[in-house]
């Protein structure tokens, strides 16, 4: 049997972009984050909490655009959180991040056994946006160019990103933040104001991502659907040492593995599930093996900033 059949292909793209969206989403949120100086390890909270409110929304409205913003407003939310005890208070980051994702798995479960358990709705299919011509490439065109807005608005995201980080007074401002963040405050900047909207900018992408899981992906919310997926983000975005297009090249790499079950299940290839279900974390673990070493991090990352401090 050949495995590498067009029907094998077109469901390992199509795969790749619907797993690597939300990890290119929470990678380029966490990067941001970092970036300032704040590591969010609440992401994974923040994706839940993002892929319950948009679907809630979207069901409730009947409209999908209503529920990706109320995707990335429900991640904005736990980030305000991340904000107030981390940014303002200066307490532990990491301790504050695992609280809030507990806190988020909890919340959306509870919600979502006292508001859907008996009904199991499902959101009817997202609506494409199809490029004329590239959409019919064979193999590629269909999988790649016939997609949901979020998909292009995510891939945008990258150049954009780039460009903020080195060519603004407010990109090079985050990165002091997390780099120098005392030469930031003698410069007449506001630390604190910087990181806060750095770590709300993550929390409504990594929201963002959630929706997508929920409304594109699945069509429907179950409890700890993003399965990792956040911590996934957070080691894409160390590893990426800083650089938007190796967020998404990881998020790629990352995307084939949590796709190759489904496609592998398509081309009729009898492998248990379990077993290919470990493939995205045997690769994080890989590409740490490789790579973390030489990961390039803010010299303040994780440090509280109490402003005026030297």
């Amino acid at each position: 049997m050949t495995l590498f059949t067009d029907t094998f292909l077109i469901a390992l793209l199509a795969g790749v972009v619907a797993a690597g969206v939300p990890l290119l989403l929470a990678g380029l949120g966490e990067q941001l984050s970092e970036k300032a100086g704040v590591l969010n390890v609440g992401i994974e909270g923040m994706m839940l909490g993002g892929a319950y409110a948009g679907f809630l929304v979207a069901w409730a409205t009947e409209s999908i655009g209503l529920g990706f913003l109320a995707g990335a407003f429900g991640g904005l939310l736990v980030a305000a959180l991340m904000v107030l005890f981390c940014v303002r208070l200066g307490l532990n980051q990491v301790v504050i991040g695992i609280a809030l994702t507990l806190g988020a798995e909890g919340t959306t479960a509870l919600l979502h056994h006292v508001q859907f358990s008996r009904l199991y709705p499902r959101l009817p299919e997202v609506p494409t946006w199809r490029i004329p011509g590239l959409a019919d490439i064979p193999i590629v065109g269909p999988a790649l160019f016939d997609r949901e807005p979020v998909v292009y608005l995510a891939l945008a995201l990258v150049p954009l990103f780039a460009w903020l980080y080195r060519r603004t007074h407010l990109g090079l401002a985050i990165q002091a933040a997390g780099d120098k963040p005392a030469a930031l405050d003698s410069a007449g900047e506001n630390v604190l104001a910087i990181r806060a909207l750095a770590v709300l900018g993550c929390g409504a992408l990594v929201g963002l991502g959630g929706a997508f899981m929920s409304i594109a992906g699945a069509g429907v919310f179950v409890p700890f659907m993003t399965h990792g997926n956040g911590f996934i983000g957070i080691v894409l975005a160390m590893l990426a040492r800083g650089r938007p297009l190796w967020v998404l090249l990881g998020a790629a790499l990352f995307g084939a593995c949590l796709s190759g079950s489904t496609a592998l299940q398509v081309a009729g290839v009898d492998i248990p599930t379990d077993v290919v279900q470990m493939l995205p974390f045997a690769a994080v673990m890989l590409v740490l093996l490789i790579a973390g070493r030489n990961a390039k991090l803010p010299s303040a990352l994780g440090a509280a900033y109490v402003r005026g401090e030297r």
